[in-house]
């Protein structure tokens, strides 16, 4: 059988068949995993847990797919926490007559991502519905990781004059994915940044002992995280338009359609905010990681308080203006 059938989540011998033939293919078995719930030790130390669900469209994108995106969403979530990940879950709703050449590419590339990061696909689930009732494939994560003591982020630390760092060009997954729909008759070569950032991440936090907080800026864009991180810590932060890295295809897709970049999704950049005095160390990580090539430092708090609360942009003409949190919606199913 080429095609997801209803049988297929029916419990029965073809579900058998999928579990063993698709997901344990790649995915593996172990020990851990012969009941209804995956086995773990926990290490005796805080951990951290986070969810998301991915119904990108398309499900294949330059630079991915969302089997590969469901995966790095879920490893740079606890990254980004100061946590390392360790283990992963994964539930699958999937529309009947969905190709299992398809499945089977989106789950090997699932597996060969979390091998990379370093995490296990510890359990998950399947369930097959009638054809309509989803758009091919929609994917459920939950991860789990570790925080070491000494890599706990301070955010009650920042300060005025802490610089604000990203770790690389901007807005490069929501041009994929626009020109990957063709809605728009957009042709570019731009690829999704889609990729896992723990190792980078461990090596700055094992390196660097100013570093406040960081996020990882997907949906809303680089400005929305921002002002997001501004309102619930209260400080205010001044971007320079100009040290935005972004790449000239974007930007010129961008002036085509009336975008900004500021509020394009990435799905493989970091934002930090960072001691001052540790600045040009964390630039020099960054820069010698290949996910970090383009890192800049974009701007600084300058002011922390609890009347702040504000991000700003000097422009390229010299002038500030406030930029707020994304207003109504850029492009839906982005990840």
């Amino acid at each position: 059988m080429q095609r997801i059938s209803l049988a297929h989540g029916e419990g029965g011998e073809l579900t058998h068949q999928l579990i063993q033939e698709v997901f344990i293919q790649s995915f593996g078995h172990s020990e851990q995993t012969q009941f209804d719930s995956a086995i773990l030790p926990i290490p005796s130390q805080t951990i951290a847990i986070t969810t998301d669900s991915y119904v990108v469209k398309p499900i294949f994108f330059p630079g991915g797919n969302i089997g590969k995106l469901a995966i790095t969403g879920t490893v740079n979530d606890l990254a980004v926490s100061g946590a390392i990940p360790h283990v992963i879950t994964a539930g699958f709703m999937i529309e009947e007559g969905f190709p299992i050449k398809n499945l089977k590419e989106i789950v090997h590339s699932m597996a060969g991502e979390a091998e990379k990061s370093g995490v296990n696909i510890v359990a998950g689930d399947t369930k097959v519905v009638e054809k309509g009732s989803v758009d091919g494939l929609f994917i459920n994560t939950t991860g789990i990781g570790v925080i070491q003591e000494e890599h706990r982020l301070k955010p009650e630390m920042v300060q005025e004059g802490d610089s604000v760092i990203v770790s690389g060009t901007i807005g490069d997954h929501g041009i994929a994915i626009l020109s990957a729909r063709q809605e728009l008759g957009l042709l570019t070569d731009v690829k999704s940044d889609c990729a896992s950032l723990n190792h980078l991440i461990h090596e700055l936090l094992a390196e660097i002992k100013g570093i406040r907080i960081m996020r990882d800026p997907t949906r809303g864009g680089l400005a929305t995280t921002l002002v997001e991180l501004c309102e619930d810590f209260h400080f205010t932060v001044e971007i320079d338009e100009a040290s935005v890295p972004v790449r000239k295809d974007v930007q010129g897709a961008c002036d085509i359609l009336g975008y900004d970049p500021l509020y394009l999704a990435n799905e493989g950049k970091v934002v930090m905010i960072v001691d001052s005095n540790d600045k040009q160390k964390a630039l020099d990580i960054l820069k010698n990681h290949e996910l970090g090539r383009n890192a800049s430092v974009i701007g600084q708090i300058t002011s922390s308080h609890a009347q702040s609360g504000k991000l700003l942009l000097k422009t390229a003409v010299g002038t500030t203006r406030r930029l707020n949190r994304l207003s109504g919606q850029i492009l839906p199913r982005i990840c």
